[in-house]
């Protein structure tokens, strides 16, 4: 008997340190998240992901189903589009309790696969004349 669909599996980032290493990465901002990519340079190693929800989104309850629906995005279908051997880490908005559950998932598959938006150069980043 053999699988037609091959799961992948998908790590956690579980330390404060873990966390803080991810952040020197590349950062991919979205409407609904943050989204911060670290590629630890191991490319046989499963890819890992850690989740994060401030005080400022709202209280504990708004702020655990935030973080439960970023989870299940990954695990349904995100997690497919994660490359092995790099680290994530979600930083959820308030605006993820109220996107379409297939809509947040879509936006999360398309950050990761995206690349980040290219720096603005010194001479155009000042809007002062």
């Amino acid at each position: 008997m053999t699988e037609t669909k091959i799961k992948k599996t998908v790590g956690r980032l579980k330390s404060r340190p873990q966390f803080l290493a991810v952040r020197e990465g590349e950062s991919r901002r979205g409407r609904t998240f943050l989204l911060e990519v670290l590629d630890r340079h191991v490319p046989d190693e499963q890819p890992r992901v850690g989740f994060t929800v401030t005080k400022k989104q709202g209280n504990a309850v708004e702020r655990n189903r935030m973080r439960r629906r970023l989870k299940e995005a990954v695990r349904q279908s995100a997690g497919f589009a994660m490359k092995n051997g790099h680290d994530y880490v979600i930083v959820a908005r308030r605006e993820v309790l109220a996107v379409p559950f297939a809509d947040m998932t879509a936006q999360l598959i398309e950050r990761i696969e995206g690349r980040p938006k290219p720096k603005r150069s010194e001479e155009t980043r000042s809007r002062k004349a």
